[in-house]
């Protein structure tokens, strides 16, 4: 079954977080990754640019809407996603309590309803 893990935390500002520390994320996500990788269960994981760097399309009566930023206003991003095919909900808890960004923001589990696989769709 797969899960999105979604991670979410406040956007930094420029300069805000050090070079040590990013240094230090770094290695934490990716050993994160690679333990996810060794375990199997990983099928992608992505870092996500900053809100500014967002665009959001709408199709609205046969007119594409383009604008620039996010659809919502938050205090809070979304920061990066993990997807993982893992046997059940409790599987994903699992990992997500195991996310280096549980510390400072919230990984939000939210299982595929369905996944496109071999160029189909499948439950």
């Amino acid at each position: 079954m797969r899960f999105a893990l979604l991670l979410h935390s406040d956007e930094p500002s420029e300069g805000e977080i050090s070079p040590d520390l990013i240094q230090e994320m770094q290695e934490a996500f990716g050993a994160y990754g690679r333990a996810l990788e060794s375990a199997g269960v990983l099928v992608a994981a992505e870092v996500l640019a900053q809100s500014p760097e967002t665009t959001t399309v709408t199709l609205r009566m046969g007119s594409a809407q383009v604008q620039d930023g996010p659809f919502a206003s938050t205090k809070e991003a979304l920061a990066g996603i993990f997807v993982v095919d893992v046997p059940d909900r409790d599987a994903a808890i699992g990992w997500a309590e195991k996310c280096p960004g549980a510390q400072y923001g919230s990984v939000e589990v939210r299982a595929a309803a369905t996944s496109f696989v071999d160029g189909a769709w499948t439950r």
